[in-house]
C-alpha cells in the first residue's frame, strides 16, 4: 500500500492528508473542471474561467511528497517570503517567478489596466459626462456599504476595504488595494473577487430585471457623440490623469496605468496600442487566471475568514448593482424620463461586461434600443470612481484603526 501511495501520490496523498483537507480538494478539482468547462460554453467569461478552472484542477491533483515527509506541489507557493527561500523555490515552482514579480506585487493589475485603457474611448465617457459620474457614484454604494458590514463581523480595517472594493466590481483595483491593505488575506479575497466577477454575466440581468419592469427597459435614449478631436481628447485625458495622481498619489499606478493606455489610443501610437490591446492585455489575463486557479488550494480555502469573504463579497456585488440602477432610475426621472434606467447597472464597473450586460437586456425589450455608447461611457466613469475609492481608502484607513 505504502509503494502504490508514494508510486502514485497525488492520489494517495488523499488518503494521508487530513479528511477536511482532502473532502475539499476534491471539491476544488470538481469546482474547476465546471469552471473551465462553461467558460469554454461562455457562459462564464472563458478568458479567466478556462485557465482558472485548470489552475485549480492542477494545484489539487498535483500534491506529492518531500523529502521530510510533508505534502507540497512544484507549481506555486505564495507564502514564501523569506529571500533565500524565495530564491531557491522559484527555482523549482514554475509559476513562482511569475507570481512575485508580477502578482503579488500589482504589476499584472497595471498591465490589464493599460490594455483596458487602450480599448477603451473617452467618447463615450463624454457623451453624458455628468449622468456617466451620478451613476458610476451610486455604484459604488456596495464599496463603503461592504466596509461597515465587514468592520462588523470582526474584519479588520484593511481586511474591510479590500473586500468592500469588490464592490466597485473591479478585478485589478481589488487585487492593488488587498496587496496594500489585507497582505496575509490577499489570496483569498483575489480568489473571491474574480470568481464572483465572472459570474455577473451571469447573475446581474436577474437583478435588472427585478428592480427595472419590462416597459422601461426598451426605453430609447437620444444622444450626440461629440465631436471631439484627438487632440482635445489626448489633453483632457492627460489633465485628468495629472490630476488625479497629484490627488491620490496612492493610487497613481492603476491611475497612471489605465490614462497610459487610453492615452497610446488618442495618439495613435500603433505599435504600442497592438502590444497593450494584444499580447499585454491578452498574456496578463491569461496568466492572471492561471496564477488565480492554482491560488486555490484547499488549506487556503479552509481560512475560517474565507467565509466570511465569501458572503461580504457577493453581497458587495449585490449592493453595488441595486445603487448603480437606482443611480439609473435618478438619472431617468431628471432627464424627464428619456435616459433608459437600464445603463445604470454599467456604473458597476466591470469593463466591457455589465455594457453588455445593458445592451442585451435593452434589446431583449426593443430590437432597436441603442445605448451601448452611454453604458460605456457609465462604465469608463465606473473605473475611474473606483480608482478613487481605492485611493481614498489606501490614503485614509490608518484612521479607522482602533
Amino acid at each position: 500500500m505504502d509503494q502504490l501511495i508514494h508510486l502514485f501520490p497525488g492520489l494517495g496523498s488523499f488518503l494521508i492528508d487530513e479528511p477536511a483537507v482532502s473532502a475539499t480538494r476534491l471539491g476544488l478539482i470538481i469546482f474547476g473542471m465546471v469552471l473551465a468547462y462553461y467558460g469554454f460554453k461562455r457562459t462564464l467569461e472563458p478568458l479567466i474561467m478556462v485557465p482558472m478552472g485548470v489552475g485549480m484542477v492542477a494545484i489539487n491533483c498535483a500534491v506529492l511528497f518531500f523529502e521530510n515527509g510533508t505534502l507540497g506541489n512544484i507549481i506555486l507557493n505564495p507564502l514564501v517570503s523569506d529571500p533565500a527561500e524565495l530564491v531557491n523555490v522559484m527555482q523549482i515552482n514554475f509559476l513562482q517567478p511569475i507570481y512575485n514579480l508580477t502578482f503579488s506585487n500589482g504589476l499584472i493589475a497595471c498591465l490589464v489596466f493599460m490594455g483596458i485603457g487602450a480599448m477603451s474611448d473617452i467618447s463615450f465617457f463624454l457623451v453624458r459626462p455628468w449622468g456617466s459620474i451620478i451613476v458610476a457614484i451610486f455604484a459604488e454604494l456596495g464599496t463603503f456599504a461592504t466596509l461597515v458590514i465587514a468592520l462588523n463581523c470582526g474584519l479588520t480595517p484593511g481586511e474591510a476595504a479590500a473586500i468592500g472594493t469588490i464592490g466597485g466590481a473591479d478585478g485589478p483595483m481589488v487585487l492593488f488595494t488587498s496587496l496594500i491593505l489585507a497582505k496575509e488575506m490577499f489570496v483569498p479575497i483575489s480568489i473571491i473577487a474574480y470568481l464572483y466577477l465572472s459570474l455577473t454575466y451571469v447573475g446581474y440581468p436577474y437583478i435588472v430585471k427585478l428592480l427595472i419592469p419590462a416597459k422601461y427597459r426598451g426605453i430609447e435614449t437620444e444622444f450626440d457623440m461629440p465631436e471631439v478631436s484627438r487632440r482635445k481628447k489626448f489633453v483632457f485625458v492627460l489633465v485628468t490623469n495629472t490630476v488625479l495622481c497629484l490627488l491620490l498619489p496612492v493610487a497613481a499606478p492603476l491611475i497612471m496605468s489605465f490614462f497610459l493606455g487610453m492615452l497610446i489610443k488618442e495618439a495613435e501610437i500603433e505599435p504600442l496600442h497592438d502590444l497593450l490591446v494584444g499580447p499585454i492585455l491578452y498574456g496578463s489575463t491569461f496568466f492572471l487566471g492561471l496564477l488565480l486557479g492554482t491560488l486555490c488550494e484547499a488549506r487556503t480555502i479552509l481560512d475560517p475568514k474565507v467565509g466570511i469573504l465569501l458572503v461580504l463579497g457577493i453581497l458587495a456585488l449585490a449592493i453595488s448593482a441595486v445603487g448603480a440602477l437606482f443611480g439609473g432610475w435618478v438619472i431617468y426621472y431628471f432627464s424627464k424620463r428619456t435616459y433608459n434606467p437600464v445603463i445604470g447597472i454599467a456604473g458597476v464597473s466591470c469593463t466591457p461586461t455589465t455594457a453588455k450586460i445593458a445592451q442585451k437586456i435593452a434589446m431583449e425589450e426593443n430590437p432597436y434600443c441603442m445605448i451601448m455608447p452611454l453604458a460605456m461611457g457609465a462604465s469608463i466613469s465606473g473605473i475611474i470612481v473606483s480608482a478613487i475609492a481605492t485611493g481614498v481608502f489606501v490614503s485614509t484607513i490608518g484612521l479607522l484603526n482602533p
